[in-house]
């Protein structure tokens, strides 16, 4: 019997493959739990006060580090599940911020897919991901580099 919602292979992913996830509201739930998990208490995340009279920052900011993660979570549902093997390397950069409130989802673009020359039977994929909110603006972009399941062994 098919398993549905497994992850994409190495083949599945040529260079130039573009998709999107699904999206994911980011609610104030979201960020106080963030927050206490990560031990991230820093005033910024948990001074209302502070944000309202002394932050350039104005509104419940959520710390780019839930965005990220938030980001993972969507593609690991869609893409990864079953196939996804190592996380091997990542540049990140900020652009704007995330606030309560916002829906963001992920755009993907294939930039890097080679097969390892060490691992039989995997390969290596790169994607530019940027993490985009509701109305269009981009909050984060990161282009991590997985090693990733080959539909058969022999390759």
């Amino acid at each position: 019997m098919e398993i549905l919602g497994l992850g994409l292979h190495f083949e599945d992913l040529p260079v130039g493959r573009q998709f999107r996830t699904v999206a994911r509201t980011v609610t104030e739930t979201d960020i106080v739990n963030f927050v206490t998990v990560t031990g991230m208490t820093e005033v910024l995340f948990t001074d209302l006060e502070f944000l309202r009279t002394e932050s350039d920052i104005k509104g419940r900011v959520a710390p780019g580090a839930l965005a990220y993660t938030f980001a993972e979570g969507l593609l690991v549902h869609s893409t990864m599940q079953h196939t996804g093997y190592a996380f091997l390397d990542m540049e990140l950069k900020v652009h704007n911020p995330v606030f309560a409130g916002d829906t963001i989802h992920v755009e993907c673009e294939v930039i890097e897919a080679r097969l390892s020359k060490s691992r039989p039977g995997r390969g290596l994929v790169r994607t530019r991901n940027k993490i985009v909110k509701h109305d269009g603006t981009l909050a984060i972009t990161y282009t991590p580099l997985r090693m990733i399941k080959c539909r058969s062994k022999g390759k």
